[in-house]
C-alpha cells in the first residue's frame, strides 16, 4: 500500500536524530526532498481512498523569553505558517509546511537579535465535539534555521531537526473551508518558543 510505505519512509528516515542532524549539516535540501516524497507518496493513496487533502495557512504571535549569555530577552513577534496535508479520518492526519517567527530584537548594550524559520513535518490527531467542531493536537519534527547576533558576534544555528507539539481547534465555516485556531512550541536549538495562531483550512474532497 502506498501509505504504508509512505510511513516506513518516514520512519526510517526520522528514527535517529543523530543520523538526521549529519544528512542535514550536509545538505540543507534533503529536507525538502523528504517532505515532497513522503507528501506525493501519501497523496497518491489519499485521492483513491477517498480521504481530505487540505492546503493551511495562519497567522500569528511568537514569544521567546529567555536569557542569552547576560541578556534577559522576552519578546513578541509577528509569525506566519503556511502547509499542506492529509486527513486520513477526522481523527488522524499528516502535515508538512514552513514557518517563520519572525525577528526577536531586545535593545540593549549587549545588542541581541534573533531572525527564525524552518520547514515542519508531523501528525495531526482530532477528536470531533461536533459534527462541524473538533479540537485537534499536532506534533512532529521542525528543521530549524536561524541567525543570531549576540553583542555584535553573529552565529548561524545548524539546520537540524527538533521537536514541536501543540494543540487547539477547528470549526467548519462552510463546505470544505474551516477555521482553526492553535498553540504551539518548538524547540529551537538552546531555547523554544510558543506560538498562537488563527487561520484556516481548505479542503479539497
Amino acid at each position: 500500500m502506498p501509505v504504508q510505505a509512505a510511513f516506513r519512509f518516514a520512519r526510517q528516515y526520522f528514527s535517529h536524530t543523530d543520523m538526521v542532524s549529519d544528512l542535514y549539516r550536509e545538505d540543507r535540501d534533503v529536507k525538502k526532498t523528504a517532505i515532497a516524497a513522503l507528501l506525493v507518496a501519501v497523496s497518491g493513496s489519499a485521492l483513491a481512498d477517498d480521504v481530505s487533502p487540505y492546503v493551511t495557512a495562519s497567522l500569528g504571535n511568537a514569544t521567546l523569553d529567555d536569557t542569552f549569555g547576560i541578556v534577559d530577552v522576552d519578546e513578541d513577534s509577528s509569525a506566519y505558517r503556511i502547509g499542506v496535508g492529509i486527513d486520513f479520518t477526522q481523527s488522524f492526519g499528516l502535515e508538512a509546511g514552513y514557518h517563520r517567527f519572525g525577528t526577536f530584537e531586545e535593545d540593549t548594550p549587549e545588542r541581541f537579535r534573533l531572525d527564525a524559520d524552518g520547514w515542519y513535518l508531523g501528525a495531526n490527531v482530532g477528536a470531533p465535539i461536533a459534527p462541524n467542531f473538533r479540537l485537534i493536537g499536532r506534533g512532529g519534527l521542525f528543521f530549524y534555521d536561524g541567525d543570531s547576533i549576540f553583542d555584535e558576534f553573529i552565529r548561524e544555528s545548524q539546520d537540524d531537526g527538533y521537536f514541536y507539539w501543540g494543540g487547539g481547534a477547528e470549526v467548519e465555516l462552510a463546505n470544505n473551508f474551516s477555521l482553526v485556531g492553535d498553540w504551539t512550541r518548538y524547540e529551537l536549538e538552546d531555547t523554544e518558543s510558543d506560538v498562537i495562531s488563527i487561520g484556516f483550512r481548505l479542503r479539497f474532497n
